[in-house]
């Protein structure tokens, strides 16, 4: 179809080399807290030597470096209660001046499909379509669905070794699996759940109507997921009215949020997406809780275009997730969150049979937006972070602290960095993970 983009280009142009070696677990010991420990939640943490950022060092209107010091932080329920000035408690656990930041959220990936966690294996041919890849998934999945609920879990523990506690998974529904990998995938995550927060997207990987998911995904939507999903409506069903009023109205009925994937590309994309705007917009609910996903047409606008649709989406509340392409489908980032539109990212597909790549780590992710953009300065590298953390920056742009305190979450990361602007360039490694005040190492 005229404006649209193969699947091989999409994943040629969403994936990067694996880059950095080691899983990100420390050597060194420290007390460990997992699914079998007796910590929980209502227990106290209390770390000790935790490196947090406290301000900027100005040259005139620039950003010179980060400024850190040591702290005290203490952990109650899964907040944090109390940032103070470091002791010598031999109670304390040692941090040992690692860098604490907000832990990692991957919001775009498929945990529910991976050769993850058995033996090593590539995509077995290239230059098939999307409707190439249906029939081939409609013969594999059946012996997928054998070992999915223990490769969704290989891939979530591949997740936090990188520092992700939190993602937004998408989850086929079509007829050849029904719901069986929903169910598979919603085992996995009660099995992680001490260390690990989710997020499900319905995903009509099919088709709604090329292979009839209509009435599993209404099925979907009253078995614990949080979003109604799309793909291509007019490549793959040929229809875009009919495929996006089934998506916006199933939202609407059940209370979801909605995240399409979008690959299409010249009139058909961006209709899709003025589209989703003016539904949006008619229907308040749905503002801050609608997603496009991938969405290349908006890098084949020009700048005034861009600059015009960037704006209407962040009126409607409509956010983008981005694998951070590279060549012809390079997204128009910068001018999307110039506009304050919100950019989140996700390692999408890891070692499957639709890509033969992923390293699990979205502060990668970040730093290839940095690279590609030219965010080279110790401001705009520390507030790249946002992009692997949706949102949340321990300095704000001015160099006010604004994480962690008292009442926050307490999900974070111990790096081995000396400061956000270095984690992202240096894609460091992360050595300690705490999700919601437990230890997951």
């Amino acid at each position: 179809m005229k404006g649209s983009i193969s699947r091989k280009e999409f994943i040629k142009n969403s994936s990067v080399l694996l880059a950095g070696a080691g899983s990100g677990f420390a050597t060194d010991r420290w007390p460990v807290t997992s699914s079998e420990s007796n910590q929980d939640k209502g227990q106290s943490l209390v770390l000790k030597n935790v490196r947090l950022e406290t301000g900027f060092e100005w040259a005139g209107q620039d950003v010179a470096a980060t400024k850190t010091d040591l702290f005290s932080v203490e952990c109650r329920e899964g907040k944090f209660f109390k940032i103070g000035p470091n002791t010598n408690s031999a109670k304390a656990v040692d941090a040992k001046n690692h860098l604490m930041l907000p832990s990692f959220k991957d919001l775009h990936i498929h945990l529910d499909k991976t050769f993850y966690g058995g033996l090593w294996k590539a995509r077995i041919r290239k230059n098939r379509t999307v409707k190439d890849m249906i029939a081939m998934e409609e013969e594999m999945l059946p012996e997928m669905l054998k070992t999915s609920t223990y490769r969704a879990e290989k891939m979530i523990e591949l997740l936090q070794s990188k520092g992700t506690a939190f993602a937004r998974s998408h989850v086929n529904i079509e007829p050849t699996s029904a719901l069986q990998s929903l169910r598979n995938l919603q085992k996995a995550l009660e099995n992680k759940k001490q260390g690990f927060g989710a997020e499900l997207v319905a995903f009509p990987q099919h088709g709604l109507y090329y292979r009839d998911s209509t009435s599993l995904m209404k099925e979907a939507a009253q078995s614990g997921i949080d979003f109604i999903g799309g793909l291509d409506p007019a490549s793959i069903d040929g229809n875009i009215n009919r495929t996006m009023d089934f998506t916006v109205q199933l939202a609407l009925d059940y209370d979801k949020g909605i995240d399409i994937h979008l690959h299409e590309g010249g009139a058909d994309g961006l209709q899709v997406v003025n589209y989703l705007i003016d539904r949006v917009n008619e229907n308040p609910a749905l503002k801050n809780r609608t997603w496009l996903s991938h969405c290349f047409v908006l890098a084949s606008l020009d700048s005034n275009q861009q600059e015009a649709i960037a704006e209407k989406l962040a009126a409607a509340g409509i956010g983008i997730a981005s694998t951070i392409p590279m060549g012809r489908s390079q997204m128009p980032l910068p001018t999307l969150l110039k506009h304050g539109v919100q950019v989140v990212t996700g390692n999408d597909s890891i070692i499957d049979h639709w890509n033969s790549f992923g390293t699990g780590s979205v502060l990668q992710k970040a730093n290839l937006m940095a690279q590609l953009y030219g965010m080279v300065t110790e401001l705009e590298l520390s507030q790249s972070l946002s992009l692997a953390t949706a949102g949340i920056t321990p300095l704000n742009r001015k160099g006010e602290q604004q994480w962690p305190k008292p009442g926050d979450e307490a999900s974070f990361v111990l790096i081995d960095a000396s400061c956000s602007a270095e984690a992202v360039a240096r894609v460091s490694t992360v050595r300690r993970l705490v999700y919601k005040g437990v230890m997951i190492y």
